[in-house]
């Protein structure tokens, strides 16, 4: 909470010698804020140290300074302006990592004075769980305060330590503890249960730090780790909300509207085809299930007539079908026919890119046949979505298609976004659809 805002004070300095540069210096802090973040600089760590980070916030204060002299030597043929340029980007880098020290020195101090302070529950009351849970009561430095352990309740260790609540409770007992942090220890909890607990509205509110498995291992590209020299990693949201859901919706309205305007001529041509294939009621409207089990009306172009609307609900479509005609062949085959949902986009109902939405029908099949599909509704469904550019539509596996979903919703970024959508204009060009 601290830390972005003295960097952007430390790189803003230089304003307060001259105004001479203040175009570079203002575009020099952005982009060294973004490398900053792209660089899991402003990510919670639970052993705090300057020492710690001063190799990889070097290593990205160079490459921003780097960029910063290469656009500044080719705007400006003067030496003379490149130099004093330079020479504020020099005093605002050593003024980063001075302030980098300061707050880190203030977050230690303010958690050994249990001036912030969250409460932990240790998921795994084993060995390993028994001495995070020492070495959280010692070292307050760490920010978290021991609430207790979480495990199956299955142990017959009669020297096994005592439960706050069990793993298929733990929604109560976060509520109950007011707990803030889940850490996995030593469980006996099969993997793909707890997964499932984890994925719980009432657990995905925690930050989730895991102890990994193979001691002493840690992901590359990322600072290691530790409370107590126990390596811990900090793991994924297992749902899109804060500022990650902001960021997504913001760029889904931004390339809904712009869609929408470039793709006009697009869709006078589709509904004049759909018009002249089988007369009025161009569009198809058909109740889906949407962000948290909500039911929406989803909009798309006329491929097809059902006999009742009892089959419209009840009807598995499959690949060649005979009741869609040669042109709605054609736009089922390139995806025309989901361009209206660009306006479910800009409504709310839907994202751009995520699980393809589903009839109430299928959702509650579906839902008791495979357990992980339900999860899938944890985000608004998507005009696109990684299961379909990876292959899987029409007749694939459900439980395929869920474990896809799901990944996608614990791994989400902008650039999985973007990837998804390339991928999406190459099946288009190719004629990949159903």
């Amino acid at each position: 909470m601290i830390t972005a805002p003295v960097d952007l004070a430390a790189l803003l300095a230089p304003l307060l010698l001259t105004n001479q540069y203040w175009r570079g210096t203002l575009f020099a802090a952005g982009l060294t804020i973004l490398i900053f973040a792209a660089g899991r600089l402003y990510h919670a760590r639970r052993h705090v140290s300057i020492l710690d980070e001063l190799p990889s916030l070097c290593g990205r204060l160079l490459a921003s300074a780097a960029i910063v002299a290469i656009i500044a030597a080719l705007r400006h043929e003067s030496v003379e302006y490149v130099a004093g340029f330079m020479r504020g980007v020099a005093l605002s880098a050593g003024l980063v990592i001075v302030g980098r020290a300061l707050t880190r020195s203030f977050t230690v101090l303010a958690r050994k004075r249990r001036w912030v302070e969250h409460n932990a529950i240790v998921i795994g009351s084993g060995p390993v769980g028994v001495e995070l849970a020492r070495l959280l009561r010692r070292y307050p430095q760490y920010g978290l305060r021991f609430a207790g352990w979480v495990d199956t309740g299955t142990r017959d260790d009669p020297e096994a330590p005592p439960l706050i609540g069990t793993l298929d409770d733990l929604e109560k007992t976060i509520t109950m503890v007011e707990g803030d942090v889940l850490i996995v220890a030593d469980t006996e909890c099969a993997e793909s249960t707890l997964m499932e607990i984890l994925r719980r509205p009432g657990c995905a509110t925690c930050d989730l730090w895991v102890v990994p498995r193979l001691w002493g291992s840690h992901a590359q590209g990322r600072l290691p780790d530790h409370i107590g020299a126990i390596p811990v990693v900090q793991a994924r949201h297992m749902s899109l909300s804060g500022p990650r859901w902001g960021a997504k919706r913001a760029s889904d309205i931004v390339f809904a509207s712009i869609a929408l305007t470039v793709l006009s001529p697009v869709f006078l041509l589709c509904a004049i085809a759909t018009f002249l294939d089988g007369g009025r009621g161009i569009f198809f409207k058909q109740e889906r299930i949407g962000r948290y089990g909500k039911p929406f009306q989803v909009i798309k172009f006329r491929s097809m007539r059902p006999r009742d609307d009892h089959e419209s609900q009840t009807n598995w479509s499959i690949a060649d079908d005979q009741r869609v005609s040669a042109i709605g062949r054609f736009m089922r085959r390139t995806s025309l026919d989901e361009l209206p949902q660009l306006w479910n986009i800009l409504r709310g109902d839907m994202t751009v890119v995520g699980p393809r939405p589903e009839r109430p029908f299928f959702v509650e099949k579906f839902s008791a046949e495979h357990p992980d599909y339900a999860m899938r509704h944890r985000v608004p469904v998507g005009l696109t979505g990684l299961a379909q550019v990876s292959g899987l539509r029409g007749d694939t596996p459900i439980s395929d298609r869920a474990r896809f979903d799901n990944y996608y919703i614990e791994n989400w970024s902008l650039w999985l976004d973007a990837k998804v959508l390339l991928r999406t204009i190459a099946e288009v060009f190719r004629g990949g659809g159903r």
